[in-house]
């Protein structure tokens, strides 16, 4: 069977053509509300009932949002649901993010800290990581006291690890040989 990115990459491009024909922030705010949606158990067993029509599914689906669906949202969903691919959203909305920072030049950053960053420190840690990535970066901070002290952050597929516990490996393993 394909892989999941790979089914869903055809789906996030054309919806991404569609959004930037409008307004892209607009849509991207969709996606997201559309993917968590989607990612709900109860909504999965929905979409995957056999005893529902295709209709009932994409207007159940629409009413379970906040937001109201545009025509064009409206087809996308029915493109999904008659596809058998509603419960792709989530990672449809993952490659529309990935489109949408691309366009922008941006990118997300996952950065995991050892304590709580306060609102100063972060900006500190944001405004050095993108001189480093050269890009605008769009933070998500998590805490993993494992770490010890100091951050690690994920850029894309870059990793950029200044942890004391990834000090410590290293060393660890230049004892080691």
């Amino acid at each position: 069977m394909a892989e999941l990115a790979t089914i869903a990459r055809p789906y996030a491009e054309a919806l991404f053509r569609v959004a930037k024909a409008g307004s892209l922030s607009a849509w991207a705010d969709l996606v997201s509300e559309m993917a968590q949606a989607a990612a709900h158990h109860d909504v999965k067993d929905m979409a995957q009932n056999p005893a529902l029509s295709d209709e009932q599914v994409v207007s159940t689906f629409s009413s379970v949002l906040k937001t109201p669906l545009s025509v064009e949202a409206k087809n996308f969903v029915s493109a999904l649901v008659q596809n058998g691919r509603l419960t792709l959203l989530p990672e449809i909305a993952a490659q529309f993010h990935t489109l949408k920072n691309a366009q922008e030049g941006a990118a997300d950053a996952e950065i995991t800290s050892a304590f709580e960053l306060s609102d100063a420190q972060l900006k500190d840690v944001v405004v050095t990581l993108e001189k480093k990535f050269g890009r605008k970066l769009t933070p998500t901070v998590k805490v993993d006291n494992a770490l010890i002290g100091g951050v690690r952050v994920v850029v894309g597929d870059e990793v950029f690890d200044t942890s004391v516990r990834a000090k410590l490996q290293q060393l660890h393993v230049a004892l080691a040989a």
